[in-house]
């Protein structure tokens, strides 16, 4: 079972058909829309400020969601998948964003809705990320427009794949 922690007297609340691996830990301040994952070793820290998650979300293997004490918390919108390693830290992620494998989002970060962070990018403090594009590099920057098939695929076929994945281990 996750490990499921409350801080300073809140517990983590979650919606509907949700997955925790067993070794996914969520802690403190948290509050997570239907159909979210949190896969293995996977950690959603709300102990030094709030999380909220809308639905469809999944944190995979190994990712981090965690805000800045009394400055900076961290809200995630509808449909977004947080790759494998990720980082995402005080920060404000729209709906439908992929962050890519090992990517690293900070404080004061505005990802807008349809876009996808690039594996291994790093978006720096209050870079105000535009919507329907691809940003990658260190630091991350523009690199291409994406058209309505890309993100049909490539950011809202990703959620709906692990709503599926986790179906698989509910049922064991």
């Amino acid at each position: 079972m996750a490990l499921i922690k409350p801080v300073k007297g809140i517990e983590p609340k979650f919606g509907n058909n949700c997955y925790l691996a067993e070794n996914a830990t969520v802690v403190g301040d948290v509050v997570m829309g239907d159909e979210c994952s949190v896969w293995f070793n996977a950690v959603v820290r709300g102990d030094v400020h709030y999380i909220r998650m809308g639905n469809r979300v999944n944190v995979q293997d190994g990712a981090v969601i965690h805000c800045t004490y009394k400055k900076s918390p961290t809200t995630i919108g509808n449909n977004v998948s947080i790759g494998h390693n990720a980082l995402v830290h005080g920060c404000t992620v729209k709906d439908n964003v992929l962050i890519g494998m090992g990517a690293i989002v900070m404080d004061n970060v505005v990802v807008e809705e349809n876009t996808i962070i690039a594996a291994g990018a790093v978006v720096l403090e209050n870079t105000h990320v535009e919507s329907g594009c691809i940003y990658a590099g260190v630091p991350a920057k523009k690199v291409k427009t994406l058209n309505a098939e890309q993100t049909a695929t490539l950011i809202k076929g990703i959620a709906e794949n692990y709503v599926m994945y986790s179906g698989w281990f509910a049922t064991e």
